[in-house]
Order: structure tokens, then sequence, then C-alpha cells
């Protein structure tokens, strides 16, 4: 099958998961990359398209991951490869910073135009997620000249020693790898399922909380950059009380602190909206973006206020491959996807389908002496289960282990987050078609069973 022929939308398993051939591709893994490099799921991947990725087994597996919310526009969308073939052809890079091109400059321009807020912006870009957010405080740094930086409980920010410092989560994040960045704080979250005075009082509650904690401890006035997920990731898709988020902009606005929000995982249309922050009006600073930018290919943004972003001197930003010119053509490609595809739209529509079968299925398993769902949360393509051990909210980091087990060995890729390790988490390509959706869904109400 050449690579150009389309990718059947079919889950089909020809072996055990994984077969013979990733067991092999496995074993030389082990003898070449470093053992900190972990895998979820060792099944090599051959080809990936649409909501599916075949292996090199000529295994079809039904993909609930997307990457970690990379492939939004799905792998191998048309206008990605079109646009990052014609580039590859006319050269791969030159650095922006010593002689530039026109891709760069569009892609800042999209970003200025998508991101929330009308006022006069500017963008620079980098590589990775983490690099985005080491920039953003950098220039929040600039712009201030002030030093400490807030995050929050359940946060995640990536893997350098900044953003180490930054994460809340110790393993596998942060164990051994210390010591880390200083003027680093973090504070309460306003985390609803587990906000011991119900969640009614989450918001009102965990903006108080943070506030004091800022005041008391760190001095508003000494605080550059205010850090947060909208929607927290790696933590378990925690959505903050509706109220929460606000309440911390106003904070920030009145003690001239500048608002980052790090959109790397809710962005480009991932929770039915362009970016999460647009849910309750949030109009950040600074917004970092990367993963479902540009289609697969490694690209990261910071995007915020003219004032704040040009605050930096002339040589302070930058890096050899930001902005690459494939990625940024990719970029252009995958944002072309979006709109063209209405992805908003398609998100919501996966956000429908999942909420309700996962609501059923919580139901379903109410009285279960074994696992229990806690909560269904999140938006779009976007949504967790939150599984508890029968009887109250202890988190069951061990079926949560279990169930996604069942489903790696089904065809269903499924990840797994949470800072008590007991969430299940999915993120389907935006392009998946409903009935690939509706058979993973069938798959993980199985894998339940079996638990």
């Amino acid at each position: 099958m050449s690579a150009a022929t389309p990718l059947p939308q079919e889950r089909r398993l020809v072996t055990a998961i994984p077969g013979p051939k990733s067991q092999e591709l496995q074993a030389r893994k082990l003898g070449a990359v470093a053992a900190g490099v972990g895998t979820t799921l060792p099944v090599y991947v051959s080809r990936a398209n649409g909501g599916v990725l075949e292996d090199v087994d000529g295994n079809s597996l039904i993909d609930f991951g997307s990457g970690i919310a990379v492939t939004n526009v799905g792998n191998s969308a048309e206008a990605v490869v079109a646009k990052a073939t014609e580039q590859l052809a006319a050269f791969t890079h030159t650095c922006f910073m010593v002689t530039p091109y026109e891709g760069y400059v569009a892609v800042a321009e999209q970003l200025n135009e998508l991101t929330p807020g009308d006022h006069d912006k500017r963008t620079a870009l980098f590589n990775s997620g983490a690099e985005a957010v080491e920039n953003a405080v950098k220039i929040a740094r600039a712009y201030t000249k002030r030093t400490a930086v807030v995050v929050f409980d359940h946060g995640y920010h990536g893997r350098t020693n900044l953003t180490m410092g930054l994460t809340a989560k110790n393993m596998p994040y942060k164990q051994g790898f210390g010591p880390f960045a200083p003027e680093i704080h973090r504070v309460p979250v306003a985390y609803p399922y587990r906000w011991l005075t119900g969640a009614e009082n989450c918001a009102a509650e965990a903006a108080a909380q943070a506030i004091d904690i800022i005041n008391k401890q760190i001095g508003a006035e000494n605080v550059a950059a205010i850090i947060i997920e909208p929607i927290q990731g790696e933590g378990g898709f925690i959505e903050p009380a509706k109220g929460f988020l606000p309440a911390i902009v106003e904070y920030a606005k009145a003690n001239g602190i500048v608002f980052v929000a790090d959109e790397i995982q809710t962005g480009f249309c991932r929770t039915g909206q362009w970016f999460a922050c647009d849910d309750e009006g949030i109009v950040p600073d600074l917004i970092t973006t990367a993963k479902g930018i540009a289609g697969g290919l490694p690209l990261a943004a910071v995007t915020g206020r003219a004032e704040i972003m040009d605050a930096a001197h002339a040589g302070g930003l930058g890096g050899t491959y930001g902005g690459n010119p494939v990625a940024c053509a990719a970029a252009l490609g995958a944002i072309e996807t979006m709109k063209e595809q209405d992805l908003n739209g398609k998100a919501q529509r996966i956000g429908e389908i999942m909420l309700g079968r996962l609501s059923a299925l919580q139901e379903k398993f109410a009285d279960s002496d074994s696992v229990r769902i806690g909560e269904v949360r999140g938006r779009g393509a976007m949504i967790a289960v939150e599984l508890v051990k029968p009887g109250g909210k202890e988190p069951n980091a061990e079926a949560t282990a279990a169930i996604a087990k069942a489903c790696h060995a089904e065809g269903l890729v499924v990840l797994t987050a949470g800072t008590y390790g007991n969430v299940l988490r999915f993120l389907p390509p935006l392009v998946m078609p409903e009935h690939l959706l509706n058979e993973g869904l069938d798959i993980l109400e199985n894998a339940f069973a079996t638990v």
C-alpha cells in the first residue's frame, strides 16, 4: 500500500498488541534510546490519518490521544502536507534571526488575529511548549522589572529546568532533576471535584486563598507573571470553577502583573473554541501555544500585548530553529484546515457524544465494588473521567492503569493523567469519524467491565 493510499477509517487487529514487529523495534529501542524516554504503548506506527494509527504489523488502532493534543487536524492533513512539501522543496532553514522569510511573519499575523483580544499584538516563534513558557517568563520579567512567578497546584508547564520548577507534579517530571530555578511560588487552584467545602464555594474561596498567599508570602509588587492553564492538562483536565480565572485576571491587572495563559494543550479548536480562554471571555496579556499549532510539526509561540512583547531587547528572543520555515508552512496549512472544516464545531460535536456516553458509563458503574467514575469533565474534544475507589473520592490509580491497558489490547489508544494518576483523558483528532468515536467508547465501556 503506497503512502498516498487513503488509510481506511476502521479498527483492525491482525496480531496481539503489540505485534511481533513492534516487539522487535521495542527491543531495538531499549538498546539505543535512553531509558528515561518512556513509551505509553509500544506499537510502532507506520502510517496515520483521520482517527486511526496503523502499526508496522498491519494493525489499525483508534486514536484517542492525538499525540497528546498535537494532531487536532489529523495526521497528514492535506493542506499541511501540501504547504510543508512545497516549503521543503524551496528551503528547509535559514534561521529567521539571520535571513528571515515570509512564513514566520504570516504565522505571527494569524496568531495575532486569532488569539483573544483585539489589542495590538506581537508574536515570537519557538520550538516547543516548554520553550514558549520560558520565553513568556523572560518577556514578563523584562516588562515588569520584577522576578517572582506564580503558578498553581496541579499545573504542568514543561520539562526544562525552569518549567519543571513551574510544574506541580513530582513523578515523573521532576524527581531527581533539581535544584530548580528560584522565585517560583505555587498557590491553590479551583478544583471543583476535590474542593473540601464543595464545588459551589470553589471559585471564590480558591481565588481568595491564592490572592492571600501572593499578598502575604510574595508581595504583589514582586510578581512578574501569573501563569495558568485555562484547563489543566497533565494535572487531569481540571477545569477551574467558573469565576476563578476572571478573579485572578482582575487581580493581576490591578497589580501590574502579566497574566499568562498556557494554552499549549487547550489551543487550536481543542475545546470547541479557538482557545479555552474564550469560554469566560478571558483576555490574557500573553498566551503560549504549541502542540496543535502545526499539524504535527514542532512549533510554538508566545503572543501578547505589543507593549509587553516588545519589552525584550533586540536579540533577547530567538533560537536557531525557532519558527522553522517548514513548520511555519505546516501551521498555515493547519489553521486553514481548522477554518475550512469548522473544527471548533467538530470538537463541540465530539464533546456532546463523549460527555453523553461517559455520563451513562458513570451511572452504569455507580454501584461497582471495584471502580467508579467520580467525575466526567471537560469541554469539546478535551474530555476526562476521574476514577475513584468505591465509597468516597480516594483516587484509584490502579484501576485507571488497568482500564488503559485493556483498551490498548483492543486497539484503542488512551492516555492517563492526573496528579494522583487516576484520570483517563481523551483527545481524539477533531477530524475523527463518529463511528470510530463510538466504537472507541464501546471498547472503553467493555474495559470497565473487566476491572
